[in-house]
Protein backbone atom coordinates (compact mmCIF):
# COMPACT_ATOMS: atom_id res chain seq x y z
CA UNK A 1 0.00 0.00 0.00
CA UNK A 2 1.61 3.43 -0.96
CA UNK A 3 1.40 6.76 0.99
CA UNK A 4 -1.99 7.87 -0.71
CA UNK A 5 -3.66 4.85 -0.73
CA UNK A 6 -2.71 4.84 3.68
CA UNK A 7 -3.73 8.15 3.56
CA UNK A 8 -7.50 7.38 2.18
CA UNK A 9 -7.65 4.55 4.33
CA UNK A 10 -6.99 6.49 7.76
CA UNK A 11 -9.68 9.11 6.09
CA UNK A 12 -12.49 6.32 5.41
CA UNK A 13 -11.91 5.18 9.12
CA UNK A 14 -12.44 8.51 10.43
CA UNK A 15 -15.36 8.49 8.59
CA UNK A 16 -16.70 5.64 9.99
CA UNK A 17 -16.08 6.43 13.80
CA UNK A 18 -17.46 9.95 13.19
CA UNK A 19 -20.47 8.32 11.85
CA UNK A 20 -20.44 5.70 14.28
CA UNK A 21 -20.14 8.64 17.02
CA UNK A 22 -22.72 10.23 15.75
CA UNK A 23 -25.20 7.06 16.06
CA UNK A 24 -24.47 6.14 19.51
CA UNK A 25 -24.85 10.17 20.33
CA UNK A 26 -28.41 9.52 19.09
CA UNK A 27 -29.10 6.72 20.61
CA UNK A 28 -27.96 7.95 24.26
CA UNK A 29 -29.96 11.11 23.80
CA UNK A 30 -33.01 8.66 22.85
CA UNK A 31 -33.01 6.82 25.98
CA UNK A 32 -32.79 9.88 28.14
CA UNK A 33 -29.33 9.76 29.56
CA UNK A 34 -28.09 12.51 31.51
CA UNK A 35 -24.37 14.11 30.42
CA UNK A 36 -23.10 12.35 32.99
CA UNK A 37 -25.06 9.06 32.81
CA UNK A 38 -23.45 9.19 29.21
CA UNK A 39 -19.49 9.20 30.02
CA UNK A 40 -20.06 6.28 33.01
CA UNK A 41 -22.14 4.32 30.24
CA UNK A 42 -19.48 4.91 27.54
CA UNK A 43 -16.99 3.49 30.04
CA UNK A 44 -18.86 0.47 31.22
CA UNK A 45 -19.63 -0.38 27.74
CA UNK A 46 -16.53 -0.34 26.25
CA UNK A 47 -14.85 -2.02 29.31
CA UNK A 48 -17.58 -5.03 29.31
CA UNK A 49 -17.40 -5.32 25.46
CA UNK A 50 -13.82 -5.75 25.41
CA UNK A 51 -13.18 -7.78 28.19
CA UNK A 52 -15.46 -10.25 26.31
CA UNK A 53 -13.95 -9.73 23.51
CA UNK A 54 -10.58 -10.92 24.96
CA UNK A 55 -12.19 -13.70 26.18
CA UNK A 56 -13.49 -14.98 23.23
CA UNK A 57 -10.12 -14.00 21.65
CA UNK A 58 -8.63 -16.18 24.04
CA UNK A 59 -10.76 -19.11 23.62
CA UNK A 60 -10.38 -18.83 19.73
CA UNK A 61 -6.50 -19.06 20.22
CA UNK A 62 -7.20 -22.17 22.88
CA UNK A 63 -9.40 -23.88 20.93
CA UNK A 64 -6.63 -24.17 17.86
CA UNK A 65 -4.08 -24.41 20.79
CA UNK A 66 -5.88 -27.95 21.16
CA UNK A 67 -6.28 -28.87 17.75
CA UNK A 68 -3.08 -28.89 17.10
CA UNK A 69 -2.36 -30.98 20.30
CA UNK A 70 -5.05 -33.24 19.19
CA UNK A 71 -2.70 -34.34 16.50
CA UNK A 72 0.05 -36.16 18.66
CA UNK A 73 2.96 -34.97 17.24
CA UNK A 74 5.75 -37.02 18.27
CA UNK A 75 9.56 -37.00 17.43
CA UNK A 76 11.30 -40.63 17.45
CA UNK A 77 14.47 -40.82 18.31
CA UNK A 78 17.55 -41.01 15.87
CA UNK A 79 21.19 -40.97 15.86
CA UNK A 80 23.87 -38.79 15.18
CA UNK A 81 25.17 -38.05 11.51
CA UNK A 82 22.68 -40.63 10.63
CA UNK A 83 20.16 -39.32 8.01
CA UNK A 84 16.57 -38.14 10.13
CA UNK A 85 13.43 -37.57 8.97
CA UNK A 86 9.79 -37.42 10.23
CA UNK A 87 6.56 -35.77 9.09
CA UNK A 88 3.24 -34.52 10.64
CA UNK A 89 0.48 -32.52 9.97
CA UNK A 90 -0.38 -28.60 10.99
CA UNK A 91 -3.83 -26.38 10.50
CA UNK A 92 -2.20 -23.98 8.48
CA UNK A 93 -5.42 -22.50 7.96
CA UNK A 94 -5.31 -21.22 11.14
CA UNK A 95 -1.91 -20.98 12.07
CA UNK A 96 0.70 -18.53 10.83
CA UNK A 97 4.48 -17.92 11.42
CA UNK A 98 5.39 -21.34 12.19
CA UNK A 99 8.74 -22.31 13.65
CA UNK A 100 10.23 -24.92 15.50
CA UNK A 101 12.84 -23.88 17.92
CA UNK A 102 16.43 -25.35 18.81
CA UNK A 103 16.01 -27.26 15.34
CA UNK A 104 18.54 -25.45 13.28
CA UNK A 105 21.23 -26.02 16.14
CA UNK A 106 20.92 -29.96 15.99
CA UNK A 107 21.57 -29.57 12.26
CA UNK A 108 17.52 -30.21 11.48
CA UNK A 109 15.34 -28.47 9.18
CA UNK A 110 11.70 -27.75 9.25
CA UNK A 111 9.72 -27.54 6.00
CA UNK A 112 6.11 -26.38 6.33
CA UNK A 113 4.26 -26.88 2.85
CA UNK A 114 1.10 -24.72 2.00
CA UNK A 115 -0.95 -28.16 2.50
CA UNK A 116 -0.27 -28.18 6.08
CA UNK A 117 2.09 -30.98 5.88
CA UNK A 118 5.10 -30.60 7.93
CA UNK A 119 8.56 -32.24 7.41
CA UNK A 120 11.35 -32.35 10.21
CA UNK A 121 14.62 -33.44 8.29
CA UNK A 122 18.90 -33.54 8.54
CA UNK A 123 21.66 -35.30 10.05
CA UNK A 124 21.97 -34.79 13.99
CA UNK A 125 25.04 -33.31 15.09
CA UNK A 126 24.94 -33.98 18.58
CA UNK A 127 23.86 -36.87 21.41
CA UNK A 128 21.67 -36.45 24.20
CA UNK A 129 17.90 -35.49 25.27
CA UNK A 130 16.64 -32.01 23.78
CA UNK A 131 12.77 -30.54 23.47
CA UNK A 132 12.28 -28.68 20.69
CA UNK A 133 9.17 -25.77 20.69
CA UNK A 134 6.78 -25.50 18.26
CA UNK A 135 6.13 -21.93 17.93
CA UNK A 136 3.24 -20.20 15.90
CA UNK A 137 0.81 -17.60 15.41
CA UNK A 138 -3.01 -17.91 15.74
CA UNK A 139 -5.55 -14.67 16.61
CA UNK A 140 -3.80 -11.48 16.03
CA UNK A 141 -3.78 -9.82 19.39
CA UNK A 142 -2.94 -12.90 21.27
CA UNK A 143 0.56 -13.75 22.32
CA UNK A 144 2.47 -16.89 20.03
CA UNK A 145 1.19 -20.35 21.04
CA UNK A 146 4.19 -22.54 21.76
CA UNK A 147 4.64 -26.42 22.31
CA UNK A 148 7.04 -28.66 23.30
CA UNK A 149 7.91 -31.69 21.52
CA UNK A 150 10.68 -33.85 23.79
CA UNK A 151 13.46 -35.85 21.05
CA UNK A 152 16.70 -37.77 21.62
CA UNK A 153 19.64 -38.62 19.40
CA UNK A 154 21.58 -41.57 20.42
CA UNK A 155 25.61 -41.27 19.82
CA UNK A 156 26.94 -42.78 16.59
CA UNK A 157 28.45 -46.10 16.78
CA UNK A 158 31.48 -44.75 14.71
CA UNK A 159 31.71 -41.87 16.86
CA UNK A 160 32.41 -44.15 19.99
CA UNK A 161 35.28 -45.64 18.61
CA UNK A 162 38.81 -44.77 19.45
CA UNK A 163 41.23 -44.28 17.01
CA UNK A 164 44.83 -44.75 18.78
CA UNK A 165 47.91 -44.89 16.86
CA UNK A 166 50.30 -47.64 16.64
CA UNK A 167 53.44 -47.44 19.23
CA UNK A 168 56.56 -46.92 16.33
CA UNK A 169 58.83 -48.58 18.25
CA UNK A 170 56.93 -52.06 18.76
CA UNK A 171 58.72 -54.93 17.02
CA UNK A 172 57.65 -54.81 13.51
CA UNK A 173 55.90 -51.73 13.58
CA UNK A 174 53.89 -51.76 10.41
CA UNK A 175 51.72 -48.08 9.38
CA UNK A 176 47.90 -48.52 10.27
CA UNK A 177 47.08 -48.33 6.83
CA UNK A 178 48.67 -48.37 3.02
CA UNK A 179 47.80 -48.19 -0.50
CA UNK A 180 49.02 -49.22 -4.00
CA UNK A 181 48.44 -48.21 -7.34
CA UNK A 182 50.12 -49.84 -10.60
CA UNK A 183 49.38 -48.61 -14.00
CA UNK A 184 50.38 -50.65 -16.71
CA UNK A 185 51.03 -48.53 -20.11
CA UNK A 186 48.67 -49.23 -23.25
CA UNK A 187 49.92 -52.25 -25.40
CA UNK A 188 51.47 -51.29 -29.33
CA UNK A 189 47.89 -50.92 -30.41
CA UNK A 190 47.18 -48.36 -27.93
CA UNK A 191 44.18 -49.88 -26.22
CA UNK A 192 44.58 -50.41 -22.22
CA UNK A 193 45.36 -52.75 -20.38
CA UNK A 194 44.72 -53.77 -16.65
CA UNK A 195 46.00 -51.83 -14.05
CA UNK A 196 46.02 -52.76 -10.18
CA UNK A 197 45.09 -51.12 -6.79
CA UNK A 198 45.19 -52.22 -2.93
CA UNK A 199 44.11 -50.82 0.26
CA UNK A 200 44.97 -51.93 3.87
CA UNK A 201 43.18 -50.22 6.73
CA UNK A 202 43.61 -51.64 10.30
CA UNK A 203 40.22 -52.73 11.68
CA UNK A 204 38.47 -50.51 14.10
CA UNK A 205 38.61 -53.39 17.15
CA UNK A 206 42.77 -52.64 17.08
CA UNK A 207 42.33 -48.83 16.73
CA UNK A 208 40.76 -49.09 19.82
CA UNK A 209 43.61 -50.51 21.85
CA UNK A 210 46.52 -48.88 19.37
CA UNK A 211 47.50 -52.65 18.48
CA UNK A 212 48.63 -52.91 14.98
CA UNK A 213 47.83 -53.37 11.71
CA UNK A 214 47.96 -57.60 11.14
CA UNK A 215 47.03 -57.50 7.17
CA UNK A 216 49.24 -56.88 3.95
CA UNK A 217 49.65 -57.16 0.65
CA UNK A 218 51.85 -56.95 -2.67
CA UNK A 219 51.52 -56.06 -6.07
CA UNK A 220 53.86 -56.62 -8.80
CA UNK A 221 53.65 -56.24 -13.04
CA UNK A 222 57.00 -56.98 -15.05
CA UNK A 223 57.30 -55.19 -17.55
CA UNK A 224 59.36 -57.58 -19.23
CA UNK A 225 56.73 -60.78 -19.34
CA UNK A 226 53.82 -58.84 -18.81
CA UNK A 227 52.79 -61.08 -15.66
CA UNK A 228 50.58 -60.09 -13.00
CA UNK A 229 51.01 -60.85 -9.32
CA UNK A 230 49.09 -60.31 -6.22
CA UNK A 231 48.85 -61.55 -3.02
CA UNK A 232 46.95 -60.75 0.50
CA UNK A 233 47.44 -61.97 3.83
CA UNK A 234 45.82 -61.75 7.25
CA UNK A 235 47.95 -62.08 10.22
CA UNK A 236 45.97 -63.89 12.84
CA UNK A 237 44.87 -61.71 15.90
CA UNK A 238 45.49 -64.12 18.50
CA UNK A 239 49.44 -64.37 16.79
CA UNK A 240 51.49 -61.50 18.53
CA UNK A 241 54.02 -60.91 15.41
CA UNK A 242 51.54 -61.94 13.19
CA UNK A 243 51.67 -58.06 11.15
CA UNK A 244 55.34 -59.86 10.46
CA UNK A 245 54.13 -63.27 9.70
CA UNK A 246 51.69 -61.75 6.78
CA UNK A 247 54.12 -59.35 5.86
CA UNK A 248 56.68 -62.23 5.15
CA UNK A 249 53.94 -64.11 3.11
CA UNK A 250 53.17 -61.75 0.17
CA UNK A 251 56.44 -60.71 0.08
CA UNK A 252 58.27 -64.15 -0.31
CA UNK A 253 55.48 -65.60 -2.73
CA UNK A 254 55.88 -62.26 -5.00
CA UNK A 255 59.93 -61.96 -4.85
CA UNK A 256 59.26 -66.34 -5.77
CA UNK A 257 56.99 -65.65 -8.76
CA UNK A 258 58.91 -62.51 -10.09
CA UNK A 259 61.95 -64.75 -10.53
CA UNK A 260 60.32 -67.91 -11.53
CA UNK A 261 58.11 -65.42 -14.54
CA UNK A 262 60.66 -63.28 -15.73
CA UNK A 263 61.81 -65.36 -18.22
CA UNK A 264 60.21 -68.44 -18.35
CA UNK A 265 59.33 -69.66 -22.09
CA UNK A 266 59.32 -73.36 -20.80
CA UNK A 267 56.16 -72.56 -18.59
CA UNK A 268 54.57 -70.42 -21.74
CA UNK A 269 54.56 -72.98 -24.29
CA UNK A 270 53.76 -75.59 -21.67
CA UNK A 271 50.74 -73.62 -21.37
CA UNK A 272 50.17 -73.02 -24.90
CA UNK A 273 50.63 -77.04 -25.33
CA UNK A 274 48.07 -77.63 -23.00
CA UNK A 275 45.35 -74.77 -24.49
CA UNK A 276 46.28 -76.62 -27.93
CA UNK A 277 44.80 -80.01 -26.69
CA UNK A 278 43.03 -79.73 -23.43
CA UNK A 279 42.05 -83.35 -23.24
CA UNK A 280 46.00 -84.63 -23.21
CA UNK A 281 46.62 -86.02 -20.24
CA UNK A 282 50.37 -85.22 -20.34
CA UNK A 283 50.01 -81.93 -21.97
CA UNK A 284 47.91 -81.31 -18.45
CA UNK A 285 50.09 -82.92 -16.34
CA UNK A 286 53.22 -80.77 -17.79
CA UNK A 287 51.50 -77.36 -17.07
CA UNK A 288 49.98 -79.13 -13.51
CA UNK A 289 54.34 -79.49 -12.41
CA UNK A 290 55.09 -75.90 -13.90
CA UNK A 291 52.00 -74.52 -11.28
CA UNK A 292 52.98 -76.25 -8.63
CA UNK A 293 56.63 -75.34 -9.07
CA UNK A 294 55.57 -71.61 -9.52
CA UNK A 295 52.75 -71.59 -6.58
CA UNK A 296 53.15 -74.42 -4.23
CA UNK A 297 56.92 -73.74 -4.27
CA UNK A 298 56.12 -69.93 -3.57
CA UNK A 299 53.77 -70.75 -0.77
CA UNK A 300 56.33 -73.34 0.91
CA UNK A 301 58.83 -70.88 0.74
CA UNK A 302 57.06 -68.45 2.58
CA UNK A 303 56.04 -70.55 5.05
CA UNK A 304 59.99 -71.84 5.69
CA UNK A 305 60.71 -68.50 5.62
CA UNK A 306 58.32 -67.80 8.59
CA UNK A 307 59.42 -70.70 10.38
CA UNK A 308 63.25 -68.85 10.15
CA UNK A 309 62.38 -65.82 11.46
CA UNK A 310 60.47 -67.55 14.37
CA UNK A 311 63.61 -69.96 15.27
CA UNK A 312 66.38 -67.20 15.13
CA UNK A 313 64.92 -65.53 17.99
CA UNK A 314 64.38 -67.34 21.62
CA UNK A 315 60.96 -68.17 23.08
CA UNK A 316 59.30 -67.71 19.75
CA UNK A 317 57.16 -70.33 17.62
CA UNK A 318 55.98 -70.25 13.92
CA UNK A 319 52.62 -69.87 15.53
CA UNK A 320 53.77 -66.40 17.15
CA UNK A 321 53.74 -65.20 13.20
CA UNK A 322 50.54 -67.12 11.77
CA UNK A 323 48.94 -65.60 8.82
CA UNK A 324 46.23 -66.89 5.98
CA UNK A 325 48.05 -66.15 2.18
CA UNK A 326 46.16 -65.84 -1.18
CA UNK A 327 48.21 -64.94 -4.19
CA UNK A 328 47.66 -65.39 -7.46
CA UNK A 329 49.58 -65.19 -11.35
CA UNK A 330 47.71 -63.81 -14.04
CA UNK A 331 48.28 -62.78 -18.26
CA UNK A 332 46.37 -62.53 -21.02
CA UNK A 333 47.65 -64.51 -23.88
CA UNK A 334 46.27 -64.72 -27.49
CA UNK A 335 44.35 -67.04 -26.17
CA UNK A 336 42.80 -65.80 -23.12
CA UNK A 337 43.46 -64.40 -19.46
CA UNK A 338 45.37 -67.29 -17.71
CA UNK A 339 45.14 -67.16 -13.63
CA UNK A 340 46.47 -69.52 -11.37
CA UNK A 341 46.08 -69.45 -7.46
CA UNK A 342 46.94 -70.71 -3.89
CA UNK A 343 44.69 -70.16 -0.79
CA UNK A 344 45.06 -70.95 2.44
CA UNK A 345 43.03 -69.40 4.98
CA UNK A 346 39.64 -67.68 4.93
CA UNK A 347 38.75 -64.27 3.29
CA UNK A 348 37.88 -64.66 -0.69
CA UNK A 349 39.49 -64.73 -4.09
CA UNK A 350 36.70 -64.60 -6.90
CA UNK A 351 37.23 -63.98 -10.79
CA UNK A 352 34.34 -61.59 -11.53
CA UNK A 353 32.64 -60.95 -14.97
CA UNK A 354 29.98 -58.72 -14.86
CA UNK A 355 29.79 -59.31 -19.06
CA UNK A 356 29.04 -62.84 -18.92
CA UNK A 357 27.16 -62.95 -15.25
CA UNK A 358 29.97 -65.21 -13.75
CA UNK A 359 31.87 -65.37 -10.80
CA UNK A 360 34.49 -68.09 -9.87
CA UNK A 361 35.65 -68.25 -6.39
CA UNK A 362 39.31 -69.64 -6.68
CA UNK A 363 39.01 -71.95 -3.84
CA UNK A 364 37.52 -72.79 -0.52
CA UNK A 365 37.85 -70.63 2.13
CA UNK A 366 39.06 -72.38 5.14
CA UNK A 367 37.23 -72.81 8.61
CA UNK A 368 38.57 -74.19 11.64
CA UNK A 369 37.12 -76.18 14.31
CA UNK A 370 35.38 -73.25 15.77
CA UNK A 371 33.50 -70.51 15.26
CA UNK A 372 35.64 -67.88 13.73
CA UNK A 373 38.64 -69.84 13.55
CA UNK A 374 40.44 -70.68 10.11
CA UNK A 375 43.68 -72.96 8.79
CA UNK A 376 47.09 -70.53 8.76
CA UNK A 377 50.35 -70.77 6.35
CA UNK A 378 52.23 -71.44 9.39
CA UNK A 379 50.48 -74.63 10.37
CA UNK A 380 52.61 -77.54 10.00
CA UNK A 381 49.76 -80.16 8.87
CA UNK A 382 49.35 -77.75 5.83
CA UNK A 383 51.85 -79.54 3.37
CA UNK A 384 52.35 -82.46 4.79
CA UNK A 385 49.60 -83.75 3.13
CA UNK A 386 48.02 -84.11 -0.39
CA UNK A 387 45.06 -82.07 0.17
CA UNK A 388 47.95 -79.21 -0.17
CA UNK A 389 47.15 -79.60 -4.07
CA UNK A 390 43.64 -78.67 -3.20
CA UNK A 391 44.69 -75.21 -2.95
CA UNK A 392 45.65 -74.47 -6.31
CA UNK A 393 43.37 -73.39 -9.03
CA UNK A 394 43.90 -72.57 -12.69
CA UNK A 395 41.75 -71.33 -15.02
CA UNK A 396 41.56 -69.72 -18.61
CA UNK A 397 38.69 -66.73 -19.60
CA UNK A 398 38.56 -64.66 -22.53
CA UNK A 399 38.04 -61.77 -20.07
CA UNK A 400 37.08 -60.56 -16.69
CA UNK A 401 36.04 -57.68 -14.92
CA UNK A 402 38.07 -57.80 -12.00
CA UNK A 403 39.78 -60.05 -9.70
CA UNK A 404 39.63 -59.86 -6.36
CA UNK A 405 41.74 -60.95 -3.09
CA UNK A 406 40.28 -59.96 0.02
CA UNK A 407 40.62 -60.83 4.06
CA UNK A 408 37.66 -61.71 5.97
CA UNK A 409 37.48 -58.47 7.47
CA UNK A 410 35.86 -57.29 4.02
CA UNK A 411 34.19 -60.74 2.61
CA UNK A 412 32.49 -61.27 6.39
CA UNK A 413 30.63 -58.48 6.19
CA UNK A 414 29.97 -58.09 2.50
CA UNK A 415 28.86 -61.57 2.32
CA UNK A 416 27.87 -62.85 5.38
CA UNK A 417 28.34 -66.54 4.85
CA UNK A 418 30.12 -69.36 2.67
CA UNK A 419 27.17 -69.47 0.39
CA UNK A 420 27.15 -66.08 -0.70
CA UNK A 421 30.91 -66.23 -1.78
CA UNK A 422 29.23 -68.74 -4.47
CA UNK A 423 26.57 -66.48 -5.51
CA UNK A 424 27.10 -64.13 -8.77
CA UNK A 425 23.96 -62.14 -7.36
CA UNK A 426 26.27 -61.00 -4.40
CA UNK A 427 29.26 -60.42 -6.17
CA UNK A 428 27.35 -58.06 -8.21
CA UNK A 429 25.95 -56.32 -5.24
CA UNK A 430 29.21 -56.07 -3.73
CA UNK A 431 30.89 -54.57 -7.33
CA UNK A 432 28.02 -52.15 -7.17
CA UNK A 433 28.38 -50.66 -3.68
CA UNK A 434 32.06 -50.67 -4.19
CA UNK A 435 32.10 -48.50 -7.50
CA UNK A 436 29.00 -46.72 -5.58
CA UNK A 437 30.08 -46.32 -2.53
CA UNK A 438 27.53 -46.14 1.08
CA UNK A 439 26.34 -42.43 0.65
CA UNK A 440 24.16 -42.86 3.29
CA UNK A 441 26.87 -43.05 5.56
CA UNK A 442 29.31 -40.80 3.99
CA UNK A 443 31.52 -43.33 1.86
CA UNK A 444 32.54 -42.77 -1.79
CA UNK A 445 32.71 -45.50 -4.39
CA UNK A 446 35.94 -46.55 -5.98
CA UNK A 447 36.08 -44.88 -9.74
CA UNK A 448 37.66 -48.39 -11.61
CA UNK A 449 38.83 -46.80 -14.84
CA UNK A 450 41.73 -46.91 -16.82
CA UNK A 451 44.66 -44.28 -15.29
CA UNK A 452 42.92 -43.03 -12.20
CA UNK A 453 45.45 -43.06 -9.75
CA UNK A 454 43.20 -41.46 -7.42
CA UNK A 455 41.32 -45.14 -6.87
CA UNK A 456 43.62 -46.48 -4.66
CA UNK A 457 43.11 -43.46 -2.08
CA UNK A 458 39.46 -43.66 -2.98
CA UNK A 459 39.99 -47.53 -1.83
CA UNK A 460 40.87 -47.09 1.33
CA UNK A 461 38.30 -44.91 2.14
CA UNK A 462 35.71 -47.26 0.68
CA UNK A 463 37.47 -49.53 3.61
CA UNK A 464 35.78 -47.35 6.48
CA UNK A 465 32.14 -48.78 5.51
CA UNK A 466 30.56 -49.84 8.79
CA UNK A 467 29.04 -53.24 9.27
CA UNK A 468 27.84 -53.40 13.04
CA UNK A 469 30.00 -56.73 14.57
CA UNK A 470 32.75 -56.51 11.53
CA UNK A 471 35.86 -54.37 13.16
CA UNK A 472 38.56 -56.45 11.84
CA UNK A 473 41.51 -55.09 9.68
CA UNK A 474 40.42 -54.78 6.16
CA UNK A 475 42.55 -55.50 3.10
CA UNK A 476 41.60 -55.44 -0.71
CA UNK A 477 43.81 -56.52 -3.89
CA UNK A 478 41.91 -55.77 -7.29
CA UNK A 479 43.32 -56.28 -11.25
CA UNK A 480 40.72 -54.47 -13.57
Amino acid sequence: MNREQRHIARRNAASKLHDAAEILENAMQSAGMARGEKERFLDWAVGTLWSQFKEERMNQRIVIENEVRQRGIRFPNGTVKKEYKVSFDLPVDKISDITLDGAEELGLTLKVESDGRCTLSGHPLKSGDYTLTLRYATVEGEPCSQLAIPVAFNPNPRDLWKNIPTDENIPYYKPDSATEYIKVEAGAEGKPRKDMIAASQRGRSHAQEGKARDDHFSLYHCDDSDWYIMAVADGAGSARYSRKGSEVACNTVTEHCKAMLLDNKEFENTLRDYVEDRDNQEKRAALTRNIHDILLKGAKKAHDKINEIAAAQEGLQPKDFATTLMFAICKKFEFGWFIASFWVGDGAMCLYDETTKTAKLLGVPDEGEFSGQTRFLTMPAIFRTSDVYNRLRMTIVPDFTALFLMSDGVSDPMFETDKNLNSYAKWEEFYHNLRAGFPADEIGGVDLTDDNEAAKDQLLGWLDFWSPGNHDDRTIAILY
